[in-house]
């Protein structure tokens, strides 16, 4: 793993988003810092938006997953099912800089394969006779697959990025050093939070379940572009810090022909950030009982005030679905999805796609 001196000296890219940065300094605790955090989203909307619209956004399936119903819908859940279904996807986005150059962002282009070597879902996955497993995974299509697909060479890749590294491996993608393998994506950089890359040098218990630190032993530094905070990349792609499920935890911002939408996975469902609109068991009765205006997606609770007051920063800057207003335009990295075998489970909306 990196040296923090190594993190510390890693480069940065874009424009800053000052907008938030006053957020982690306001006095008053966490409740001013919320307040805080509504007053500036008019701000951040006007100033993005102003900042024009991808090329192209394209959504691709990746895995469909179990994981925990009392993860995935914090306590609010009433379903009998101790496991609800989640589907990853990666987005691919596009843009010219003024330049004229064209780059392209991969956003959550998860190794599928090894990412079953995270210690939590290897544990699961050992616990689980193979017929359950068929039953409970569905893969859709690869990194690789999906790229050639839509006719994009790793080469022509400028820009890995995920909203946090929990489940990654990357080695595949950008290569190792000591043992040399070849990168996949020879040209890319990964966009992270330094916070994050910084932590995992000395991670809490708490967290462990959830990285693959081994896996970061051997891949070179210089594939790493760090943010301190937000960043605008383009026209209408912008990254925000949002920490909480994990303390470097970024949000993908895109603006598109419908409006402003945010990705990461701070919540499993669109209408976790609605929950009053909510169908699924217990949740608008649990939004209500406890004055809670989001549901969390809490596996590791890392600072759970931090995480709410993230979700309310992404609620306050998107828009509203097109498809259903009561629903906003906020793009789960991981989308709770019908399953049969995950009764209680079924999402009252989804988007499946980012348009």
């Amino acid at each position: 793993m990196f040296d923090p001196a190594d993190v510390a000296a890693l480069p940065s890219l874009g424009a800053a988003v000052e907008v938030f940065d006053a957020l982690p300094g306001v006095p008053g605790g966490f409740g001013a810092k919320l307040a805080w955090a509504r007053t500036r989203a008019a701000d951040f909307r006007r100033e993005f938006s102003a900042t024009g619209t991808p090329d192209s956004v394209i959504t691709c399936d990746l895995v469909t997953l179990p994981y925990p119903t009392r993860f995935g819908l914090f306590r609010a859940s009433r379903a009998i099912a101790p496991f609800l279904s989640i589907t990853n996807r990666m987005l691919v986005i596009r843009w010219h800089e003024s330049d004229g150059r064209q780059r392209t962002l991969l956003f959550e282009p998860s190794d599928v394969e090894r990412g079953e070597n995270t210690p939590y879902f290897a544990a699961l996955k050992a616990r689980l006779p193979n017929f359950m497993e068929k039953l409970a995974v569905t893969r859709h299509g690869t990194v690789q697959h999906h790229l050639a697909r839509i006719g994009i060479r790793p080469e022509e890749v400028d820009y890995l990025m995920f909203d946090h590294l929990h489940t990654q491996d990357l080695r595949r993608w950008i290569g190792t050093t000591a043992n040399p393998r070849e990168a996949f994506f020879p040209n890319a950089k990964v966009i992270v939070q330094r916070d994050e890359l910084a932590g995992m040098a000395n991670l809490h218990p708490l967290q462990r379940p959830w990285y693959q630190v081994s896996a970061f032993d051997d891949v070179p530094a210089e594939a790493f572009l760090a943010a301190d905070g937000g960043l605008v990349l383009g026209p209408g792609v912008a990254v925000l810090s949002t920490p909480g499920h994990v303390f470097g935890n970024q949000t993908l911002v895109l603006n598109t022909s419908t409006g402003i939408w945010a990705s990461s996975e701070n919540v499993i469902a669109a209408e976790c950030l609605t929950p009053e609109h909510s169908r699924l068991p217990g949740i608008a009765k649990w939004a209500r009982a406890w004055q809670q205006e989001v549901v969390l997606n809490a596996n590791t609770l890392e600072t759970t005030a931090d995480q709410y007051n993230s979700i309310i920063l992404e609620k306050s800057i998107v828009d509203r679905s097109q498809a259903d207003p009561r629903f906003l335009q906020f793009f789960p990295s991981s989308e709770l999805t019908a399953a049969w075998t995950n009764p209680g489970t079924t999402p009252t909306f989804t988007h499946k796609t980012l348009s």
